[in-house]
């Protein structure tokens, strides 16, 4: 004979001397039970069939706890001065619910009853996140704007109502879904990070950190959305599949060198401009690059060009690359000198590298694909 155990209900009294478990229903709650006439037997654990219907067991068990009001009693009978607060970061409301918030929201609900057992007033107040990429791309969407410009000339007024309108349209499918894991949680007193006083109160909790001299300003690496004129988090970047594997392109970038006085230069001839070639397969670094750095103990030939595109220059190139670069170097291209990286670093060979000059300027650098 197989037993019906209510394990939700079992939130024990640990301050009496005899812990009876709440929510398991006396003869006197069964009478006003909202379950069949042939499940009261007048034992607390009805009896069910050796092959458990454990949907229709767990449906019980919500109508139970609902008639029962559980959830309210086990917040209701803990004093409201022994509280534990749970911080739960809260969905996005414009959304539909997923597997992937089944383990968190588990883990967020076995937290407060575990504290609820030992004797503390858990109040859970479930949240919603209203701010963010996800409701303003989905806004944008619908509305068919985009960008900065787009939202300016649709009004910015009229664009936040609408998102304001948009991120509450999936709640009734989240209670339910929250419900239906058995997650107790209070959505008749929930709170919406657009709410007015929840702003308030983040900002208020920043300026104690400020007065208490806990704020500082520095540099950090973040990913940005040129679109969105923003910082993105780390799960906003995920919102257009913006890391998915992608192929890029190497470059081979030739920068030209400018000092005449460089033992390397002073081999040009008169206007034979004289470029460092270097290759890389993240271009996107480009604008940012501040100087070239040479191997010490690496070999570098000095090309001399005499045809094709790049015809009438002297290059300098790592020597186990010459052979790769013979067709853009030219099949008649002859090598002047090769020696090791610590002959080339002796002094800068462009502005770039140089403390006195402001920066190359663009025109000085030339790339083309190369894989």
């Amino acid at each position: 004979m197989a037993t019906e155990i209510d394990l939700g209900c079992l939130l024990f009294q640990p301050h009496e001397s005899r812990q009876v478990p709440l929510g398991v229903p006396s003869l006197r709650q069964a009478e006003m039970s909202p379950e069949p006439i042939e499940e009261q037997s007048g034992s607390p654990y009805p009896d069910v069939p050796t092959r458990a219907d454990f949907p229709a067991i767990e449906r019980r068990l919500l109508r139970r706890w609902e008639a029962q009001r559980t959830f309210e009693r086990s917040v209701e009978q803990r004093p409201v001065e022994d509280e534990f607060v749970f911080y739960d970061g809260p969905p996005f409301a414009n959304g539909l619910p997923h597997y992937g918030h089944l383990l968190t929201g588990y883990v967020k609900d076995v937290v407060p009853r575990y504290q609820t057992m030992r004797g503390h007033r858990v109040e859970r107040r479930f949240g919603w996140d209203c701010h963010g990429l996800p409701a303003e791309m989905g806004v944008e969407q619908e509305l068919g704007v985009s960008g900065h410009v787009g939202i300016t000339d649709y009004g910015i007024d009229r664009f936040n109502a609408h998102c304001r309108s948009s991120v509450m349209r999936y709640t009734e499918e989240w209670k339910r879904y929250v419900t239906r894991q058995a997650r107790w949680v209070d959505f008749s007193d929930d709170y919406k990070t657009m709410d007015l006083d929840y702003m308030e109160s983040v900002i208020w909790a920043f300026s104690q950190l400020h007065e208490k001299g806990l704020v500082y300003e520095a540099y950090r690496v973040m990913p940005y959305s040129w679109g969105a004129e923003t910082p993105l988090s780390n799960f906003e970047i995920r919102l257009d599949d913006a890391t998915r594997p992608r192929q890029d392109p190497a470059l081979t970038v030739a920068f030209t060198a400018s000092d005449p006085n460089h033992p390397i230069t002073a081999q040009a001839r008169e206007g034979e401009p004289v470029e460092l070639w270097a290759w890389t397969t993240t271009p996107w670094t480009l604008p940012s690059n501040l100087a070239l750095a040479v191997g010490t103990d690496v070999r570098y030939s000095l090309v001399r060009t005499h045809s094709g595109e790049r015809a009438g220059r002297l290059v300098l190139l790592g020597s186990g690359a010459v052979d790769k670069y013979e067709a853009d170097l030219g099949a008649d291209h002859e090598v002047l000198a090769t020696f090791s990286g610590g002959r080339a670093r002796r002094a800068p060979l462009h502005p770039r590298c140089s403390t006195s000059s402001p920066g190359m300027p663009a025109r000085s650098r030339h790339w083309w694909p190369t894989g």
